[in-house]
């Protein structure tokens, strides 16, 4: 629902404020670490094959463990798990820190702190849903997630820019302490938050589990906008491992590649700053419409347009992005019975960023097959197409901004819709403690 015009800005909640300065502390850490691992690893061992091996340490075991982390961050409260996995990827990060500021850093050693850290993620991504949804109120909720968009935009423009400062000036080793010091502030911030959490009743982890895959797939809103979400991740992946290449070697240079990802960055913060304000009748339905148009960067750069072109395009993508990601957020905090949200969310990245590997390992083997125009193309038809048919799915029509909530903020009680066709049924809200 659209808040009231007299609502207070989340901001003004001590709560949600915590939580958003902690949030955006560690986000900013983790932006400036991608620049620093990739130099770092190149640094030591000249192998594209060993970076390859620490980033998919870091992503394999947060893909596998995240139902499990869904799980956790139902049953328990989602504010200590947040705060233990930020003290766990604390001490991996200041781990690879020391290593990388050693004069012999052992890759091995890196890799299993990746590892411990991919694993504290998956325990950690399920808790942010229910983290806001249960430190404001309903009608605060967009506000909410459009500022922690802005604030992760804001982190990804940034990060980069300090990350190259640090490699350049300090290096390396001191962007990890400087992620490790993030984690250990955002900890210390969220001990002091407090959180409506709603009590679940302790039954086996399959029939969690089951329970979880259920809320989400008793919805075709939801699940089909994940098969349009892994779209787009698939073909993002195809685009970061193609476009460095094109950019260096066809359009001008590394500064394209900079350029185009600066670019990005604004139009991401820029999507997340207007989904604050937009109130779209059909919130979903608006917000993959979006999300498509990240078929105009691929299909420009399979068609060798100018750079600029290619640039904008990119910027208009991502502003795309950042207008879905708030109001994806919101509609699922409002839809989902507070007590499977966390759940709920662990398959929502699950599904969403199954099709990044593949993406990653098929492109530069279509590229070197057919070209790179090929791959490109095919991403650009899918995301399209992926994104297009969520039309098709009455929920996605029929959800709307005044949709009844599921109870994901404990404001008392209202309907959702368990048969996922946009139309409400009744549903009791369970009472709530505080953490």
């Amino acid at each position: 629902m659209p808040p009231h015009p007299h609502t207070p800005h989340p901001l003004r909640s001590r709560s949600f404020r915590l939580l958003f300065a902690g949030r955006t502390l560690s986000q900013l850490g983790d932006a400036v670490v991608p620049v620093a691992l990739a130099l770092a690893v190149l640094q030591a061992t000249g192998s594209t094959a060993a970076l390859a091996l620490v980033l998919t340490c870091a992503m394999v075991p947060s893909l596998l463990l995240l139902p499990l982390g869904g799980v956790l961050g139902d049953r328990f409260d989602a504010r200590r798990i947040a705060l233990t996995t930020d003290l766990v990827r604390c001490a991996t990060q200041l781990l690879v820190g020391a290593q990388l500021l050693s004069d012999e850093p052992r890759l091995w050693v890196i890799a299993i702190a990746e590892v411990i850290g991919g694993a504290a993620s998956a325990f950690a991504m399920p808790t942010v849903s229910p983290l806001v949804a249960g430190t404001v109120k309903d009608g605060q909720l967009q506000r909410a997630n459009a500022a922690m968009g802005a604030a992760r935009s804001a982190a990804r423009l940034s990060g980069p820019a300090l990350g190259g400062l640090l490699v350049l000036t300090w290096g390396p080793g001191w962007a990890f302490v400087l992620d490790g010091a993030s984690f250990a502030l955002s900890a210390a911030l969220l001990a002091a938050v407090r959180v409506r959490h709603v009590p679940v009743p302790r039954r086996s982890l399959l029939a969690d589990l089951r329970e979880g895959w259920g809320e989400m797939r008793s919805r075709d809103w939801y699940w089909s906008s994940l098969i349009a979400h892994s779209a787009w991740n698939g073909a993002a992946a195809v685009l970061m491992t193609l476009g460095p290449a094109i950019a260096v070697n066809e359009q001008g240079g590394e500064g394209v590649w900079v350029a185009m990802l600066q670019t990005g960055a604004v139009g991401l913060l820029l999507g997340s700053l207007l989904a604050g304000r937009a109130r779209p009748r059909r919130p979903v339905l608006a917000a993959n419409l979006g999300l498509a148009t990240y078929a105009l960067p691929l299909l420009l750069m399979a068609a060798s347009a100018p750079w600029p072109l290619t640039i904008a395009a990119y910027g208009i993508a991502q502003a795309g992005l950042g207008f879905l990601s708030p109001v994806w957020e919101t509609t699922v905090q409002r839809a989902i019975p507070a007590h499977a949200l966390a759940r709920v969310t662990s398959y929502d990245w699950l599904l969403s960023l199954a099709a990044m590997p593949l993406g990653y390992a098929l492109a530069p083997v279509a590229a070197d097959a057919w070209g790179a125009q090929v791959p490109l193309t095919v991403a650009a038809l899918t995301v399209t197409v992926a994104c297009l048919a969520t039309a098709a799915a009455p929920g996605v029509r029929r959800l709307g901004t005044e949709q009844p909530t599921g109870g994901g903020t404990g404001g008392g009680s209202g309907t959702y819709s368990a048969a996922g066709d946009g139309q409400p049924r009744s549903k009791k809200v369970s009472s709530e403690t505080v953490a």
